[in-house]
């Protein structure tokens, strides 16, 4: 797969990843053929496929695989292949690191879970072997959150060695350090391998896209609506009554948020593309539901253009409910402007 052929893409998050219950009913319903039928026919050209290592490995027992897990990615890549669409296996979550649950993770510091990881990557790569390279790519790890960023790249480069191993050929993204940001682009190893493609998530502003979420504390204490174009009122007075929060917002005090705003922060992937001659993508990026729509339709339009004057690939966060949805928990269509902005 060229790294410049995941051009328009979403996630299907809350499937194997991020789910409220580990059962059949689930794994059967949330996503179907009809779900990838469907995502084809609106335009886009390819899925991110978020899994966590949950389904793929006995977290009681380290190195037992199962079987039914592989099994629903299976059938989830026969979908997509049947449907013409490219598919980016992501292993959202790891044993001893989920990015929502910074707290508990010693993957950074526990050599023992490194190998577990580097050991789930050689397993995938040698069950998936046999897809065809233009259909499946590998994303190492979603939004590592590491004290030293150097850890993760000694690290990404140990399983990127051990995929190697087996497959040669089959496009690896990877991002950089801090939930993919794209301010650490910069830190990323520089690799000789042709068929590896950076990428970082975008959801800035915070105060804009995550507004109001629930697991933001900042943005739940905050608790105002912020439109785009626009400007956060009132978030200056905010932090100076809650200074623990300003490290994550203080660079969005009076600022006036539009499509200038977009363009600086996304200043450091221009740098990237110009000085490693190498495509990028971008992973996630969206608004949530608890935005008005019209934010919404109004930022992704600007994002989207951005990221297509640059050449940058995308796949949107995400296709189902989730707080960032295009349709809801029961399929339905949550507004079409938004599809249509996305796939152009």
């Amino acid at each position: 797969m060229r790294s410049d052929a995941l051009k328009k893409g979403i996630n299907l998050g809350g499937w194997l990843s991020q789910f409220e219950d580990q059962n059949p009913r689930h794994f059967d319903t949330f996503i179907t053929k009809d779900d990838t039928d469907r995502i084809s026919q609106w335009g886009f050209d390819s899925i991110r496929l978020p899994v966590d290592y949950v389904v793929l490995e006995d977290v009681d027992h380290p190195g037992s695989y199962i079987q039914s897990g592989f099994d629903i990615i299976s059938q989830c890549l026969e979908w997509c292949e049947n449907a013409g669409l490219r598919v980016i296996l992501d292993l959202h979550k790891a044993p001893g690191y989920a990015f929502d649950e910074q707290d508990k993770n010693d993957f950074e510091t526990n050599p023992v879970k490194q190998t577990r990881f580097v050991n789930l990557w050689r397993e995938i790569t040698h069950r998936f072997y046999s897809i065809d390279q233009e259909i499946l790519a590998f994303e190492l790890l979603n939004e590592v959150v590491f004290k030293d960023w150097r850890i993760w790249n000694v690290i990404l480069e140990r399983a990127l060695r051990e995929i190697r191993t087996i497959d040669e050929h089959r496009l690896v993204l990877f991002g950089g350090n801090y939930y993919s940001a794209v301010d650490t682009l910069g830190d990323l190893p520089e690799l000789n391998d042709e068929q590896l493609l950076p990428k970082f998530h975008f959801y800035l502003p915070l105060s804009v896209t995550h507004q109001k979420a629930y697991w933001v504390p900042s943005l739940l204490a905050f608790d105002c609506e912020v439109s785009y174009p626009g400007k956060a009122d009132g978030l200056g007075e905010f932090l100076e009554k809650h200074p623990d929060y300003a490290w994550r917002l203080n660079d969005e005090i009076d600022a006036a948020f539009n499509v200038d705003f977009l363009r600086r922060r996304l200043a450091p992937a221009v740098e990237f593309i110009r000085a490693r001659h190498s495509a990028l993508h971008c992973g996630e990026f969206g608004v949530i539901d608890r935005a008005p729509m019209q934010t919404r339709l109004n930022w992704t339009r600007d994002v989207v253009n951005i990221f297509r004057e640059l050449g940058i690939g995308y796949a949107y966060w995400t296709y189902k409910a989730m707080d960032f949805g295009l349709v809801d928990s029961q399929g339905n269509i949550i507004n079409h402007e938004l599809i249509d902005i996305l796939v152009g």
